[in-house]
């Protein structure tokens, strides 16, 4: 075809008549429109994405319809890559809780807090960590927990139409993320637990604002009950829409509350214990019918059991006023890092020792910062519940200062194998509801 008898190439002025139009293809997009107009069939081939907002990140679903029904859904990934595991190749192990707490933005404590776990398990000091460090990550890690799932909630209201499901559930998250600011000086990606305990201590004041927020987290909560539960549009879009039995999620390695909306209630906190849970008393949520309604109430189920956990732990934070870092000083970042009005900051008496006193701690702190310190070689997974499901991460030593491997088993990932068993023989709009009750995050699929 030439540019003169194509509408979509270059006019004639710009080029000689024998230039050729060149079309961009790519991937299972032609293999399908191929395949349908074979068949000489009525079928339609669409794009779902990859910049659709019901999509929770940059997901891209390729859909074959019959009419308004899908015969088949197909899930495209990668548009968010950010080689957050290779780069973490080139930095110390402490420096690497700064990128994978970018992975899924939207649960980042729980992405520091495996990777943490990991690094301590290839040092050999996971029974050294302070108690108050361990009580401190169970509470970053539960508030983080209703967070995560009000994000949950919100969005996939709003993509239901409920616009004030997502206010309400935004307004409660930003609760949650004044604790976070108040505690780590940033509302998300904190880098606030680090390999051997916690960057530093609760700030002054932290927990009484904890306590005063949990009795409006439950009112929040209770409001998005009231809007959601018993309303006849959104049970109608959402009962027995993006059903997906137990079996299913055995054989697609389907975790989290997408697995226990089945009836399973395995949880690694209770399964798997880390971090002391076997010590807290709270219930493992479950429900039966395996569709999108039973996931948004098992959901708001484990928002007021991790609000249980957090009441539990701030009692523990009163009675323990222990250290919150490693005793040995060869791994323990050498500072206690302290939040005053001006953001955050070395602590002052740290900062006179090391610049007026001690020239040996100022060369420890010196090597320990920009060098790091070395890990034993070897290799370790460990492995937390977070709110979208099973969060792993497989840390590789090769004795050195930098991690030789860490490789993540993001939820998220393992999750979306269920967008096509979900959401084919359903209507087109029932595709937005099947992937919002997985609630993937796009940062954690594609790190």
């Amino acid at each position: 075809m030439t540019a003169q008898t194509d509408p979509f190439g270059a006019t004639t002025h710009d080029v000689d008549d024998d230039t050729p139009v060149l079309n961009a293809v790519g991937g299972d997009w032609d293999d399908l429109v191929d395949e349908a107009a074979a068949l000489h069939e009525e079928r339609i081939v669409v794009n779902m994405g990859p910049q659709h907002p019901s999509t929770h990140g940059v997901l891209r679903l390729v859909l074959e319809l019959d009419g308004e029904t899908v015969t088949e859904a197909r899930a495209g990934i990668g548009y968010l890559h950010t080689g957050i595991e290779k780069n973490m190749e080139f930095r110390t192990w402490t420096q690497g809780v700064t990128f994978c707490t970018r992975m899924d933005y939207v649960m980042p404590i729980f992405n520091e807090a495996v990777y943490c776990l990991a690094t301590e398990k290839l040092l050999g000091i996971t029974d050294q960590i302070p108690e108050r460090a361990q009580v401190i990550r169970v509470l970053m890690m539960e508030l983080q927990r209703v967070a995560s799932h009000l994000v949950a909630l919100a969005t996939g209201g709003m993509e239901l139409g409920a616009t004030t499901v997502m206010t309400v559930g935004f307004r409660e998250r930003e609760r949650i993320l004044r604790i976070f600011e108040a505690i780590s000086g940033l509302r998300m990606n904190h880098a606030y637990i680090r390999p051997g305990g916690v960057a530093g201590d609760l700030p002054a004041g932290t927990i009484d604002q904890v306590r005063e927020n949990l009795p409006l987290l439950r009112k929040g909560i209770g409001e998005i009950e009231a809007l959601f539960n018993e309303n006849p549009i959104l049970k109608a879009r959402m009962v027995d829409v993006g059903y997906l039995d137990l079996t299913g999620c055995m054989a697609l390695g389907v975790t989290g509350p997408v697995l226990r909306s089945t009836g399973l209630p395995h949880d690694l906190r209770k399964s798997d214990p880390y971090c002391g849970y076997e010590t807290y008393d709270f219930d493992v949520p479950v429900r039966d019918t395996s569709d999108a309604y039973a996931r948004y109430r098992l959901r708001v189920d484990e928002m007021y059991e991790s609000l249980r956990i957090v009441e539990q732990a701030i009692q523990r934070l009163d009675d323990n006023p222990g250290p919150v870092m490693v005793a040995d000083k060869k791994i323990a970042w050498p500072a206690q890092l302290s939040v005053g009005s001006d953001g955050q900051g070395n602590s002052l008496d740290h900062i006179r020792e090391i610049m007026g006193e001690s020239m040996e701690s100022l060369i420890h702190h010196f090597k320990l910062v920009t060098e790091g310190f070395r890990v034993p070689p070897g290799q370790a997974y460990s492995a937390v519940e977070s709110p979208k499901g099973e969060l792993g991460c497989h840390a590789v030593s090769d004795g050195g200062t930098r991690p030789y491997r860490a490789h993540f088993r993001d939820p998220s990932f393992n999750n979306l194998q269920a967008v096509a068993a979900m959401a084919e023989g359903g209507s087109v709009a029932d595709v937005i509801v099947a992937v919002a009750s997985i609630d993937p995050v796009m940062g954690g699929v594609d790190r």
